[in-house]
């Protein structure tokens, strides 16, 4: 198949490459910087040469949009809001114009959709839709506005003839430099992986391979369309989450963080406290009732696959550097 990927070039973006150019397919990236083989140029609004790869494509996975891991200034939210309203409407008219559309076109979306809440799970068909809630702060539903307008660029869109899915994807944990997965096993190996503000706030979590699995278990079912929650099964409140991190790299101490202190921490590291404070229990509603069996379902497991990935990546790394030295 022919795949295409804009926004490919992030931590999703190169979890989502490597394994589908492994399984044979022709995968080609929409970047604004292309800099290897199978990246196209495109600037993310704009329909220009790059809607050639779409046209005649089997799938286009539209990935494109601002990274969240940055402070939520009035300036970055309509950035976050822009980029991802704008590459979804021009995605939708470059299917729409082609001759030959694809089949598929997988709307990257977002957990952060649901409601900050700790009294059930949030599942596509019962969970609640966020930006209302009490007591949290203002910036938040805009955060949720974001991925609503995300979604309903995709579904206004007019393509009759190209199946439509949007992934309102859990954070994916891999062992990529960067990633999620990344930064909070440096809390946790420095001893700060503690409870934050209680740690009762629930993570939603995907290990990277059951994120690429149930990618293609969608490209494979045609009769999936609309929301579906990719988020393994078992989300954990934070505490219990960072707990089991720290054991599987063997760091038994993991400090507490305040509230305020969380805020200067991701201060710090230019972030937000959103993505440490909001409860996003979100459970694979539509994807278990269609029968997609995960493979590291349960965070015990696949913590300790990701963090043996992490050390076997370190340990060749520290090889390679030292036959360099050598030469």
């Amino acid at each position: 198949m022919k795949i295409v990927l804009p926004g490919g070039t992030g931590q999703v973006g190169g979890v989502l490459r490597r394994a589908l150019t492994a399984a044979g397919h022709e995968v080609v990236v929409l970047t604004r910087r292309p800099v290897r083989d199978g990246e196209v140029r495109w600037d993310g609004r704009t329909p220009g040469p790059w809607t050639e790869e779409v046209d005649g494509s089997d799938v286009v996975i539209n990935l494109a949009g601002r990274s969240v891991s940055c402070r939520y200034t009035d300036e970055n939210l309509r950035a976050m809001m822009d980029s991802r309203v704008d590459s979804a409407r021009v995605v939708g008219e470059a299917i729409a114009g082609a001759g030959k559309p694809p089949g598929l076109w997988l709307q990257m979306s977002t957990a952060t959709i649901y409601a900050h809440r700790f009294d059930a799970p949030n599942d596509e068909a019962t969970g609640v839709l966020g930006g209302d809630e009490p007591g949290v702060p203002g910036y938040w539903a805009y955060s949720v506005e974001i991925a609503r307008n995300w979604e309903r660029e995709q579904e206004r869109a007019a393509t009759p003839r190209t199946r439509k899915v949007a992934l309102r994807s859990a954070m994916v944990m891999s062992p990529d430099r960067g990633g999620v997965f990344d930064y909070l096993l440096w809390l946790a190996r420095l001893g700060l992986g503690g409870p934050v503000a209680g740690g009762a706030q629930y993570v939603s979590w995907i290990h990277d391979r059951d994120f690429v699995r149930a990618v293609e278990f969608l490209i494979d079912r045609d009769d999936i369309t609309g929301a579906v929650n990719l988020a393994a099964s078992g989300p954990l409140p934070q505490r219990e989450f960072m707990r089991v991190l720290r054991g599987a790299w063997g760091m038994p101490v993991g400090l507490p963080a305040t509230r305020w202190m969380a805020g200067l921490g991701a201060f710090a590291l230019r972030s937000d406290t959103e993505l440490l404070l909001k409860s996003r229990r979100v459970v694979p509603g539509r994807l278990t009732e269609a029968g997609f069996g995960f493979d590291h379902g349960a965070w015990p497991q696949a913590a300790a696959d990701l963090v043996g990935r992490v050390r076997r990546e370190r340990s060749r790394s520290r090889r390679v550097r030292g036959d360099d030295a050598r030469r």
